[in-house]
């Protein structure tokens, strides 16, 4: 099993990796969830996610998805689903291998966290990213 430390990872990155790893048949952690970032205008990736969240069917608006988080550790665990086949059999079961939490849990405490080669916040040429915890602040999440 792998624990990941996501403070100040390039979340596209990072959930890009993760995936191949899942469907090489790993197990997953990745903690510090809420401190990944999202590169790019704020302003941009504010209005792409509130248009995600507005989504509703005309049918039903209230019932019917698709359902975007609201929550850190959902934000990034749709990221991952979003580049395995989770419609998949394969995908579904890669996907039950992973665990987000917000922050590190007591059972990770003292634990070192595995080193891979995705980039840090350091390696932007420019400096516009927005931290997943501030944007789902944005979205309205409670925590």
């Amino acid at each position: 099993m792998k624990v990941i430390d996501g403070k100040d990872r390039i979340l596209g990155r990072l959930a890009s990796y993760v995936a191949k790893e899942l469907l090489r048949g790993e197990e997953i952690t990745i903690v510090n969830a809420e401190e990944c970032i999202i590169s790019g205008s704020e302003k941009n990736i504010l209005e792409k996610y509130k248009a995600r969240r507005a989504r509703k069917s005309l049918v039903n608006p209230a019932r019917h998805g698709p359902f975007f988080p609201r929550r850190p550790e959902g934000i990034v665990r749709r990221a991952v689903r979003g580049m395995i086949p989770y419609r998949k059999a394969k995908g579904r079961e890669s996907f039950r291998r992973l665990r987000v939490y917000v922050g590190v849990p007591k059972d990770f405490e003292g634990i070192e966290f595995e080193k891979i080669d995705v980039p840090k916040v350091d390696k932007l040429k420019l400096p516009k990213y927005i931290k997943v915890k501030e944007l789902s602040k944005q979205l309205g999440a409670k925590f």
